[in-house]
């Protein structure tokens, strides 16, 4: 049988704190589904974390998902190149952008910026990245504020150019390299000790 991409997208994202994640979960997840949708003839398949369901072993889950997307969108944020699951999201697509476009290494990663771009790291200035520091209210309140016009405006651009990206993506291979951090750095637990 033989296998292909599964998802369009996979949106990495520094999933500890507060902003970041409601600002993905609120905001930039359900336009970007949408806006990807009206733009293609055929249903979009975005891996988001959100979606994944509970009891899943959430290594393999993130590992199988990343191996099997198109395009990683990486949310970025000073944190996001600390956090050690993003970056191994971050280098698995730099690394298949290396195996199959090696004399011009790039295409595969879309960042976006969420806030303070200045502490990113060299090879993340090397990529156009897309601004969205003018929008990044995590609020669900933020949908009624006149601001979220321009914020479906950018993101309708955002979709128009991965719509555009997807077309030069490579053929899906079994052999596309994917990272993980080791085991035990799943980062503190978010549920409540007794």
């Amino acid at each position: 049988m033989t296998r292909v991409y599964e998802y369009d997208v996979f949106i990495s994202y520094q999933r500890t704190g507060r902003l970041v994640p409601a600002w993905v979960r609120n905001h930039f997840h359900p336009r970007l589904c949408e806006l990807l949708d009206e733009n293609l003839a055929r249903d979009v398949k975005i891996f988001f974390d959100g979606d994944v369901q509970g009891g899943g072993k959430w290594p393999y889950e993130l590992r199988s998902a990343l191996q099997r997307t198109r395009i990683l969108v990486a949310v970025c944020s000073p944190k996001y190149f600390l956090n050690e699951w993003c970056l191994a999201e971050w280098h698995s697509m730099a690394k298949r952008e290396e195996l199959v476009i090696p004399d011009r290494p790039q295409g595969l990663i879309y960042p976006v910026i969420f806030n303070d771009s200045e502490n990113f790291p060299a090879y993340a200035h090397e990529r156009r990245m897309r601004s969205l520091k003018e929008w990044n209210q995590p609020y669900e309140h933020f949908q009624v504020a006149p601001a979220y016009l321009d914020f479906h405006r950018e993101m309708e651009r955002i979709a128009t150019e991965l719509t555009d990206l997807f077309e030069q993506v490579p053929p899906w291979r079994p052999d596309w390299p994917v990272e993980t951090p080791e085991p035990g750095s799943l980062g503190p637990s978010r549920l409540p000790r007794f």
